[in-house]
C-alpha cells in the first residue's frame, strides 16, 4: 500500500526540528506532501511564500531526500487532503502548550474529515526548543542562526540581512514581544 502524509507549516522559516521531522516522516512514509502556508497572518514574518517553498526543496535536495514534495496550502488542510488522496497529517508537537493547539485542531479536521488522521512527533530533543519565531528573532539582531537551521535557509537568511537596511532588521520583536530575548 502506497502511503502519504502531508506535513503543513508555515515554516517562516524552516527549522532543523521542522527538518527532524519531515526526515523521520520520510522514513516512515513512501512520500510525504510539505505543504507550506501561502498566507501568514504572524507579524514578524521574514520570507515569501516563493522564498519559504525554495528553502524546503534546497534543503530536502542537500539532504537527498527523495520521496518528499513541497507545495502550497491555499485552502482548508482537510480540503487539500481530499484532493490528494492523502489520509495523514504530520504535526510537531514541542512542549505542553503545542498539545493544546494541535488538539483542538486534529479534532477539528477530523470532523471535518473523519478518514484524516492527525500524527503527532516529538523532534529531538536537540531541536524541541528551537522555534521559527526565535531564528527570526535571532536574525533580526544580528545573531548567529546556522545552529537552528539547514544550511539552505542559512544562505537565505544571510541573503535577506543583506538586502534589509540594519535598522530594518534591529525592529526585533516577535518573542513574546519582548525583544532580544530581554525577559
Amino acid at each position: 500500500m502506497h502511503r502519504t502524509a502531508v506535513y503543513p507549516g508555515t515554516f517562516d522559516p524552516l527549522t532543523l526540528g521542522h527538518f527532524d521531522l519531515l526526515r523521520r516522516s520520510a522514513a516512515l512514509f513512501d512520500r510525504v506532501i510539505v505543504v507550506v502556508a501561502g498566507v501568514s497572518h504572524k507579524a514578524t514574518g521574514m520570507f515569501d511564500l516563493k522564498t519559504r517553498m525554495l528553502m524546503i526543496k534546497e534543503s530536502v535536495a542537500e539532504a537527498g531526500m527523495q520521496n518528499i514534495e513541497v507545495d502550497s496550502l491555499d485552502c482548508l488542510l482537510v480540503d487539500y487532503c481530499r484532493s490528494k488522496k492523502v489520509g495523514v497529517i504530520v504535526r510537531g508537537l514541542r512542549v505542553y502548550s503545542d498539545f493544546e493547539y494541535e488538539f483542538q485542531m486534529a479534532l477539528t479536521n477530523r470532523k471535518l474529515e473523519s478518514a484524516v488522521e492527525t500524527l503527532f512527533m516529538m523532534p529531538n530533543e536537540n531541536y524541541s526548543y528551537v522555534t521559527a519565531s526565535t531564528v527570526r528573532e535571532i536574525s533580526r539582531y544580528g545573531g548567529d542562526t546556522s545552529a537552528f537551521v539547514p544550511k539552505a535557509v542559512q544562505r537565505q537568511i544571510e541573503d535577506y540581512r543583506r538586502g534589509h537596511a540594519a535598522r530594518d532588521l534591529k525592529a526585533g520583536g516577535g518573542v513574546a514581544n519582548t525583544g532580544a530575548f530581554d525577559r
